[in-house]
C-alpha cells in the first residue's frame, strides 16, 4: 500500500556544468568547467570547510555517458525521485550546456526520471550592473573588471511566438520520453524568472502540447515576495537564501552599508534557515505553491569573500528537516519538493558523496521518506 508520504517526490536539481564547452573555453580558457572553481576554493574563515572534494577524487565529465550512468544508478539506489536538469536556452539562436540532457535522451537505458528547469537569464560578468546570472567571479577577480571584456557574456532574449515554437520543438522529444516527469499528463517545466512574456509563452506552449497529445504543460515558477507572479500561477519557493527573507536581509544590508564593499563571507545558521522553510510551509495556504529545500550551502567557490555560507549542516539534521517538510507536503496534498541540489558543488549544495561525509547525505535523503 502506497502511503501519503510515498507520494511526495523530492526532485534533486541537477547542474550540467561539468564538461568542456565552446562557451567556457572562450570565456575562461581551455578545459574550464565548474570543477575549476571548486578545486580553487580556499578556507576564508576559521573552520571553513573548503575546498569540497568528491569521494575518491571523482571529478566526473558529463560529456561521457558512463559518468551520467553512474549518477543515475546512484540516485536510483538511494530513492531519489528524479533530476531537475538546469536548462540554458538564451534565444532561438543560442543554447548552452545541452550535452548531458542529450546523452540521457539518446540512451534509453539510463534509468533516471527527469525534467527541465529553465534558468532564463543572461550570463554576465560578476561586476556587471545588468540583470542576470553572475558567471565565474574567480576569473573576474583574477583578471580585473577593466580587462574582463563585455558586461554580458550571453544575452537572454525572450523572443516572440516563432521563437517559442522553436523552443517547444526542441523540448518535444524530451517531453515525449517516458522518463520525463509528467503531472496528470502534463510535462513538468520549471521557469526561474517570471515575466509577461513567459506567461504568454506558457499559454502558447499549452496549446502546442495539447496538439501533440499531452494535457498541456505544467509550468512552475520560482517565487519570492519580490516577484510579481499571478496568484493563479504554479510556483515554488526557491531555498535557502533566495526566498523572501534572505533577499530582505541582503537588501537591508546593502542599504545600511551603502557604498561599502562586502569583504567577509556572510554566514547563516543551518537550523535557522531550515526552521524558516518549515515555518513558511506550515503557514502556506496557497494550493499552487510547492516548496524548495536544500542539502547545505556555500557559494564561496564561485564568489570568494562576497559569498554566503550556511553553517552547521549534518546528515542527521538534513534527514530530520526533510522528513518534516515531506510530512507537511503530505498533509497539504502537495506531491513535489524541489531540492538544491544533486551536484551544485560550487554552491556547497550536493547529495553526491564527498570526501568528508561519503554517502551520509544520500542515506539521510533515503531515510527521510521512512
Amino acid at each position: 500500500m502506497v502511503s501519503a508520504m510515498d507520494k511526495v517526490k523530492v526532485f534533486a536539481m541537477y547542474l550540467p556544468q561539468y564538461h568542456e564547452t565552446e562557451e567556457n573555453n572562450r570565456f575562461w580558457g581551455k578545459g574550464f568547467s565548474d570543477w575549476v572553481s571548486v578545486k580553487k576554493a580556499v578556507p576564508l574563515f576559521d573552520g571553513h570547510d573548503q575546498p569540497k572534494k568528491p569521494l575518491g577524487g571523482y571529478y566526473y565529465d558529463l560529456s561521457k555517458k558512463e559518468d551520467i550512468v553512474r549518477q543515475a544508478e546512484l540516485a536510483k539506489k538511494y530513492g531519489v525521485s528524479g533530476f531537475g536538469i538546469y536548462h540554458y536556452w538564451f534565444s532561438s539562436e543560442k543554447q548552452a550546456l545541452t550535452r548531458p540532457a542529450e546523452i540521457i535522451l539518446e540512451n534509453k537505458d539510463i534509468d533516471v526520471p527527469f525534467f527541465f528547469a529553465w534558468d532564463n537569464a543572461s550570463w554576465k560578468r560578476t561586476w556587471s550592473s545588468v540583470k542576470g546570472n553572475d558567471w565565474s567571479p574567480l576569473m573576474d577577480e583574477k583578471k580585473g573588471a577593466a580587462e574582463s571584456g563585455p558586461e554580458i557574456l550571453i544575452e537572454y532574449i525572450a523572443g516572440t511566438e516563432k521563437d517559442w515554437k522553436k523552443h517547444f520543438d526542441f523540448l518535444l522529444p524530451y517531453f515525449k520520453d517516458e522518463r520525463y516527469i509528467k503531472d496528470n499528463g502534463k510535462p513538468l517545466f520549471l521557469i526561474y524568472n517570471y515575466s509577461p512574456d513567459t506567461e504568454k509563452m506558457a499559454a502558447y506552449w499549452d496549446k502546442l502540447a495539447v496538439s501533440e497529445g499531452f494535457a498541456g504543460v505544467e509550468v512552475v515558477y520560482s517565487y519570492n515576495p519580490f516577484h510579481g507572479i499571478p496568484s493563479t500561477a504554479k510556483k515554488f519557493r526557491y531555498e535557502p537564501l533566495y526566498s523572501g527573507w534572505g533577499r530582505f536581509i541582503d537588501r537591508l544590508g546593502r542599504l545600511l552599508l551603502r557604498h561599502k564593499v562586502q569583504t567577509e563571507v556572510k554566514t547563516y545558521s543551518y537550523d535557522d534557515v531550515w526552521e524558516r522553510i518549515i515555518a513558511n510551509a506550515r503557514r502556506c495556504r496557497d494550493k499552487n505553491t510547492y516548496y524548495g529545500a536544500f542539502v547545505s550551502y556555500d557559494d564561496t567557490p564561485r564568489r570568494g569573500s562576497k559569498g554566503k555560507a550556511v553553517l552547521g549542516a549534518t546528515p542527521e539534521k538534513f534527514c530530520g528537516y526533510l522528513r518534516r517538510l515531506r510530512e507537511i507536503c503530505s498533509r497539504q496534498g502537495k506531491n513535489y519538493i524541489f531540492l538544491t541540489a544533486w551536484n551544485e558543488w560550487g554552491e556547497g549544495a550536493y547529495l553526491e558523496p564527498d570526501s568528508v561525509s561519503a554517502y551520509a547525505y544520500l542515506e539521510a535523503y533515503q531515510k527521510s521518506a521512512e
